[in-house]
């Protein structure tokens, strides 16, 4: 057994039980194919795992599933217009004596607010079983790309040059994937906004 999948197994008996018991899940077809999923990705391995297997866990039926969700990938990656989206009125609403940079370390920050009110745990469950399946990886990495692309637009519509706003775009996504990385390793306190306050402070200190 790989490193990775002892501490899939670990998470699996603490951390999804204790996301499982705690209640805060949604007590829907939807909410309990979240759970379900992700059960089940991190007891046998994404790729192991079939949609009518997270179905069957869930207690609901294939056709219900695909209402709820494109693909079994999907299950993983919902919350990523929400993310882009508290990004970009984050952008939209920012002060102008701000710079584009302080204007994206912001913006992240709002969007690490959602990933915050997520289930004590999920997060770090969930990057586990990202990182263990390489086109997960890649479905992330995709994921941001988009992100920053959008927010180097939104930066533009207030006047921020293209190269400028490419910039301070792709260092605001660096800062929040950096800051999310040192958020989940195991026994971290900090919470994620303080996590990336200290990646922005560290950009700032090779770039003085």
């Amino acid at each position: 057994m790989s490193e990775t999948d002892i501490t899939l197994h670990l998470m699996t008996v603490t951390d999804i039980t204790r996301i499982v018991r705690m209640g805060r899940w949604e007590p829907d077809a939807r909410g309990r194919l979240r759970v379900a999923a992700l059960e089940l990705y991190a007891e046998r391995g994404y790729e192991q795992t079939t949609v009518a297997d997270i179905a069957e866990r869930a207690g609901v039926t294939e056709r219900t599933f695909f209402r709820q969700f494109t693909d079994k990938r999907e299950v993983l990656f919902e919350g990523s217009e929400a993310l882009q989206d508290a990004v970009l009125a984050s952008i939209a609403a920012a002060p102008d004596n701000l710079s584009p940079l302080e204007i994206m370390a912001n913006a992240m920050e709002s969007a690490g607010a959602l990933l915050s009110a997520q289930p004590a745990g999920y997060p770090r469950i969930r990057a586990t079983v990202v990182a263990a399946n390489p086109s997960l990886q890649e479905r992330e990495l995709l994921k941001l790309a988009t992100l920053a692309i959008a927010a180097a637009a939104a930066l533009q519509r207030r006047g921020v040059s293209p190269l400028a706003a490419q910039v301070a775009a792709q260092s605001g996504v660096t800062i929040f994937s950096t800051g999310f990385e040192r958020w989940v390793e195991p026994g971290q306190t900090d919470d994620f906004a303080t996590c990336m306050r200290s990646a922005l402070a560290e950009l700032r200190a090779l770039t003085a």
